[in-house]
């Protein structure tokens, strides 16, 4: 693998780049349109939860300015959109036998041709995080494999029957290695499992995370089937699945620090990606945990291999990786930032396990394009700015740590695509908006764009502009825009106005901000400070 970049070639006109959300992250409105509760909807409210004691009832109120945000892409010139859709939104009581919210469907499916007539590719989640509390009160939600299957396909079935028409872009699931080991493992997720009974006063941590594992991956696996055989042939869409998971590189060039580098990654990642790319579980995980990790039948197996369009790969980071860590969640392997002669691997963010290091994300591309051997869709990648929360919203929006973060990622995603040959075909940040950053609360903030949450105001951040600007620079335009999949529903002059509106050079930019949320200041004579602030911190949008 080359130490740098040799080609200047840029990614095809087809390559989709854009920015990624969750629903509960930023929706709010948990008790309009008919939306049921989620298992986050409590969880969040319960002391200690998140770390500023907040809940998503509000998040970015994004449920109400949805308009709002979708002409922020827009003007952003976005390529796609990856979202997710609320499964207590669409079936409240999320059940086979539960009624459908008609109401929720309307929205998704407005917000959808939105998108399509601004030229935006919807790429959606149809998983993230957020079970109906009524089937975890029900029967256990993902513990109990047989009931959860069923209602989890019916609910899959409801979206590919309602959008499926115009997305051609589904995720089943987001990060199952997150629903397992932090909501039934280390209980900091909902619906907060464990054995610690300091913590939870339900819950095993030796058992719960495997048997919810395996019932992530057989959901999954079960939904693509109905979509393959029932849908694909006439929506002729892709589906698969986004896996977690960070470079493991060896602490040093020991053997036994490099097998520990091999292990942290058969737990991280081949624990899901095994199964289903290559048929089977990580021998070393079958060592660890014995009888404790449940096993396919031959029926299970065959609907589980091959049972994903591509790899959808969300990292943030690099680990050092050394033999000898004692936490069975991590393949008994201790991470660490700190090399052997005592420097860090990379920048510090605010987030505790996240340091910049840039050269991994092109490591981990190719270790599991050679593994996997499957397209590679970037579904996730992102900075958290240490005391960002904290600092005024004028130095806020200045965040150079995550252009730093940005300019190193987008340097190796070209690397790793034109001289190492991986086959990846999409790059969505983390996040469009700063968020509900689950058991953080609000105190720590990926967006490219700031919210001010006392007001719902976005403003772009220089990351935004860094990454609008690098995609301009890196990133063929098609020589034509094929007509949208809403384009029934809409006009054809509308169309090419909203496709003229696509593409927007970034001096629209500054002029957003005044408009693309409730404005405090829409009477005064002059800009606000603010606004001139921005101005003046990024010349090259004039």
């Amino acid at each position: 693998m080359a130490a740098t970049t040799t080609s200047s070639k840029k990614l095809p006109a087809d390559f989709l780049w854009g920015f990624a959300t969750a629903a509960f992250q930023i929706e709010g409105s948990a008790a309009v349109g008919g939306r049921g509760k989620s298992i986050w909807d409590d969880f969040a409210k319960l002391p200690g939860k998140t770390l500023d004691g907040r809940n998503g009832d509000v998040a970015t109120d994004s449920y109400r300015l949805w308009k709002e945000d979708v002409e922020l892409l827009a003007q952003y010139g976005v390529k796609s959109y990856r979202f997710s859709i609320a499964w207590s939104r669409i079936i409240p009581l999320g059940g086979r036998d539960d009624p459908v919210n008609q109401e929720g469907v309307k929205f998704y499916s407005d917000f959808i041709d939105a998108l399509l007539a601004h030229g935006i590719t919807p790429f959606v989640t149809l998983y993230h995080w957020d079970l109906p509390q009524a089937l975890h009160d029900r029967y256990g939600g993902w513990l109990n494999k047989d009931e959860i299957v069923k209602d989890y396909v019916h609910y899959t079935k409801v979206c590919f029957e309602s959008f499926g028409d115009r997305v051609k872009h589904w995720l089943t699931i987001n990060e199952p290695w997150c629903v397992a080991i932090l909501g039934y493992g280390r209980g900091v997720f909902a619906p907060g499992h464990s054995s610690d009974r300091e913590r939870s006063p339900k819950g095993d941590s030796s058992t719960e995370p495997w048997i919810v594992g395996h019932s992530l991956i057989l959901a999954h696996a079960h939904s693509v089937k109905l979509y393959r055989e029932s849908f694909k042939p006439t929506q002729g869409g892709q589906i698969g699945i986004t896996l977690n998971g960070d470079w493991q590189m060896p602490y040093d060039d020991s053997p036994e620090n490099v097998a520990a580098a091999q292990h942290a990654l058969d737990f991280a990642i081949g624990w899901y990606a095994d199964p289903i790319y290559l048929g089977h579980y990580p021998p070393y995980m079958r060592e660890v945990l014995g009888d404790r990790q449940p096993q396919f039948t031959a029926e299970e197996l065959a609907i589980v291999k091959g049972s994903s369009d591509f790899y959808g790969m969300n990292t943030y980071t690099t680990n050092l990786a050394r033999a000898g860590g004692d936490d069975e969640f991590q393949g008994n392997v201790d991470y660490t930032f700190t090399r052997p002669d005592g420097t860090q691997l990379g920048k510090q963010a605010h987030c505790a396990w996240l340091q910049d290091y840039p050269e991994g994300f092109r490591a981990l591309l190719n270790y599991l394009w050679k593994r996997y051997k499957t397209p590679i869709y970037v579904t996730e990648n992102g900075f958290a700015v240490k005391d960002e929360n904290s600092i005024p919203i004028e130095q806020a929006v200045v965040d150079t740590d995550r252009v730093n973060y940005f300019t190193g990622t987008t340097r190796n995603l070209l690397a790793a695509i034109n001289d190492d040959g991986v086959d990846v075909r999409s790059y969505y940040p983390w996040s469009f908006l700063d968020n509900f950053e689950w058991a953080d609360g609000y105190s720590t903030r990926f967006g490219v764009t700031y919210v001010d949450y006392e007001t719902q105001k976005r403003y772009p951040k220089a990351s935004a502009n860094f990454l609008i600007q690098w995609f301009k620079d890196n990133h063929e335009q098609p020589l034509a825009i094929a007509p949208s999949a809403a384009g029934d529903r809409a006009s054809s002059n509308s169309s090419k106005t909203s496709m003229t509106k696509a593409n927007p050079s970034t001096a629209d930019i500054p002029a957003l901000k005044k408009t693309a949320a409730p404005a405090a200041t829409a009477k005064a004579k002059e800009p606000s400070i603010l606004s001139r602030f921005i101005d003046a911190v990024f010349p090259f949008c004039k």
